[in-house]
């Protein structure tokens, strides 16, 4: 009778066991079909984007931050996951992680979030082959993020939070595109982006960098004059000459510097006082990484271009909610105040 249990047994345990390593198919933005562990506990996001989607949904399974997050950001993040290693970053501009040191770190999956264009549609493909890690490749555009959101809450086994984080961006986008709508091309401004310290990189229309622009309906002097594009560098020239009504940065070396600055002056948004500097900690709300961090800055841009459309009452409880539902912490009033009132 013994002889007979103990196969049984054995059998018995085995089968919950294979049961965890089985895999499934799936198919990401760019088309590829790749093949998945049924769990996924260990994510290395290939960018930053992919690591406020990863962090977003199960900041439990983030391997680490692509770059060592600054000290205000630090204070409004949970410490737990604040302390996270620098892992570095495969993709995008200055890729400071080799793929030996990614091997070593054991993920279940390389993640990227951005531009699905054959180009990163190729360099997920390379990735996977040479380290033998599925990788998959989502797109990162507004209009897409609520899509990923779900893929990835499926992908991570976390469909619920991937739904609710879906429909929070839906119902916002929906909002801002509606109000949007009713606004007249005349009403609306036109507008400078200002990257770096310099304020002379900046993103033409189309970019995903702009996106929140974009989508804001705004005339983007830089788009208007050298058509659609990606990053590209300007000269001081250029911007008297385009004369923005308003400038929208990320950068606190360029807000503070470009207010004194006596060719800066001259621009009708520094004179007029419409130079806005976007909130950034623990994300920028604009740009920088390109994610969904953008969808807050969303609703603080529309309130400041279009205080009629969108009144910025309100704005402090949604950001609250934000930060609550995707960063995990829910800052306070004097925290929110600060946020927008930072220098």
């Amino acid at each position: 009778m013994g002889a007979i249990l103990l196969p049984l047994f054995l059998f018995l345990l085995f089968v919950p066991a294979t049961a965890q390593l089985e895999a499934r198919m799936i198919e990401d933005a760019s088309g590829r079909k790749v093949e998945l562990p049924d769990r996924i506990e260990r994510v290395f996001a290939a960018g930053p984007p992919a690591s406020l989607f990863v962090f977003a949904i199960a900041p439990e399974t983030l391997l680490g931050w692509t770059r060592s997050p600054r000290a205000e950001e630090v204070a409004l993040l949970p410490e737990v996951y604040a302390g996270l290693p620098t892992v570095g970053r495969l993709t995008g501009r200055g890729g400071s992680a080799n793929l030996e040191a990614v091997m070593a770190l054991a993920p279940d999956l390389i993640l990227d979030v951005g531009s699905i264009a054959p180009t990163y549609r190729d360099l997920a493909a390379r990735v996977q082959a040479q380290s033998g890690i599925p990788s998959l490749l989502f797109n990162g555009r507004l209009e897409a993020t609520a899509e990923t959101f779900l893929k990835l809450g499926d992908i991570l086994n976390r469909p619920e939070r991937g739904r609710e984080l879906a429909e929070w961006t839906e119902k916002e986008l929906a909002a801002i595109q509606a109000g949007i709508a009713e606004i007249p091309l005349e009403n609306r401004p036109r507008v400078y982006y200002a990257r770096g310290p310099a304020g002379l990189e900046t993103a033409l229309s189309g970019s995903i960098n702009v996106e929140v622009l974009d989508l804001l309906g705004v005339k983007n002097v830089a788009g208007e004059a050298l058509g659609r594009g990606g990053l590209a560098s300007v000269s001081m020239e250029q911007i008297l000459a385009w004369d923005p009504e308003v400038i929208v940065t990320i950068d606190p070396h360029f807000a503070a510097q470009a207010a004194s600055h006596p060719l800066w002056q001259q621009v009708e948004a520094v004179r007029e006082g419409r130079l806005y500097l976007a909130p950034r900690a623990p994300f920028p709300w604009i740009d920088f990484p390109p994610g969904p961090n953008r969808l807050i800055g969303l609703s603080w841009l529309a309130s400041l271009l279009y205080p009629d459309s969108f009144p910025a009452q309100g704005t402090e409880e949604k950001v609250k909610d934000f930060y609550r539902l995707f960063y995990h912490r829910e800052p306070t009033e004097k925290e929110v105040k600060a946020l927008q009132e930072s220098p």
